[in-house]
Formats: C-alpha cells, structure tokens, sequence
C-alpha cells in the first residue's frame, strides 16, 4: 500500500525500476543461484503479473498460487506449497532484494537440519526491521518489533524452509 500512489496500475513486485519490473530483477537473480522453477503466490492485480511472465521466464518454469482473498503471508505460502513435492523449498519475499549465496545457506541448512532456515543481516539503522537473537547454535530465540539497535540481525527474507514442517502445524 506504500508504493501504490507511485504505482497504482501495479502490483509492488511489478514497480518499474530502469524501465523493467523489480520482479524481473529478482528472477534473474535466482536464476543465476540455479532456480528452475518458481511458484509465485499472488493476489492484488495477479493478471498483471501472469501476463508478464506467463509459464516460463528465461527457461525457469513459472507457477501461480492465485489468492482470490487475501490470505496473509503465512496463507499464501500454504496455498503455494500445494503445488510442491519436494521435501525443501526457498521461499522468497517477493518485494525485497537481499543477494545471499544459494550454495552458502543450502550448506548452513544441511549442517544446522534446520525445519527452517532465515537469512539474516546486521540492520544498519535502528527501527527500520525487526530485530532477531541467536542462541550460540545459531537458532532464532527472540523476536523483537522495538529494533533500537543498530546492528541487530534482522530478516532479509530469503529462507529454506522443509515442507513438511509447514504442513504438519495443521494450520487452517
């Protein structure tokens, strides 16, 4: 809703940048991790984006989880993850960009077995994202909204996650 007086025929993802979608920017850059296929879970304006990338983008094969109402993120991902069969995905915010090695958190997820794995950065201003503590085995025990820290970790939302340990939560 940030964006939308800038962009108002757009869904945020579809935000122009250098006259190219910022979605674009971010499949390509996946795409040189390895990515072949993607699953996007989309509501607002959704046609806009299947439009444009239809089922394949630069010979990565393309999916949509439509949302007819909005479902939240945790909703989406449960909708999207009915069109996956394998035991582990990356899941994307699909409105950010933070460049992280795939082969470094693929490793950092088989070392940890981790259900889930976050990629975290040192958030260079104070209040600006939430703010994450690790235990000395590197597992998330705190969550804090009030980030005054500057240099706290925080989310840069790029995650391994195992499926199965989404869809045993038996969530509605």
């Amino acid at each position: 809703t940030r964006l939308r007086e800038e962009v108002p025929d757009v869904p945020k993802p579809m935000a122009p940048i250098n006259s190219r979608p910022f979605l674009e920017y971010l499949l390509d850059y996946w795409i040189g991790q390895g990515i072949t296929r993607f699953i996007l879970s989309i509501g607002y304006k959704s046609k806009v984006i299947v439009d444009h990338f239809g089922l394949n983008y630069k010979g990565a094969q393309v999916d949509y989880a439509i949302e007819s109402s909005p479902l939240g993120t945790g909703g989406g991902l449960l909708l999207a993850l009915e069109k996956v069969d394998d035991p582990e995905v990356v899941l994307l915010n699909g409105d950010t960009f933070f460049a992280i090695s795939l082969a470094g958190l693929s490793q950092f997820h088989s070392t940890t077995n981790a259900d889930c794995v976050f990629s975290l950065f040192p958030a260079a201003e104070s209040g600006r994202f939430m703010g994450l503590d690790l235990d000395s085995q590197g597992r998330i025990f705190s969550l804090a909204a009030d980030n005054k820290k500057v240099g706290r970790l925080a989310n840069g939302g790029v995650y391994i996650i195992r499926c199965n340990a989404i869809r045993e939560l038996n969530l509605p």
